[in-house]
């Protein structure tokens, strides 16, 4: 299984040959995680419907909650404008995070982590 070519020639990979995707609760619209695909991970998610990614760590593919069992089943693929960031719609079974929480992004940045450095004369 392959990409049709359109596509292929649409997407548009970094220098490792991936492209960063972003997993999103089909129905809560939650930012679930950031993880990264290359040509045959793609292929293999559109093909199964199953979140498939390439680790960078590991260097091999892995199908999300193959051992976790915290499955993303995938309800649909978007390729933004540019080709070069996929949005997986995905419903989601236990925890997004390797963490064991419910997204990534569970971590608020505001104002106050800035650190105000004082002039000087």
């Amino acid at each position: 299984m392959q990409l049709s070519h359109d596509l292929a020639a649409r997407l548009k990979l970094n220098d490792d040959g991936l492209v960063p995707v972003v997993a999103q609760d089909a129905v809560s619209g939650t930012v679930l995680m950031l993880a990264w695909m290359d040509v045959e991970a793609l292929a293999r998610t559109l093909a199964t419907g199953r979140a498939t990614y390439w680790s960078r760590s590991r260097q091999e593919y892995w199908v999300k909650g193959e051992t976790s069992g915290h499955h993303q089943q995938v309800v649909s693929v978007h390729l933004d404008c540019d080709g070069d960031t996929v949005l997986l719609r995905v419903r989601q079974t236990g925890a997004a995070c390797h963490t064991g929480s419910p997204t990534c992004f569970a971590t608020e940045l505001t104002p106050a982590d800035l650190v105000v450095e004082e002039a000087t004369a």
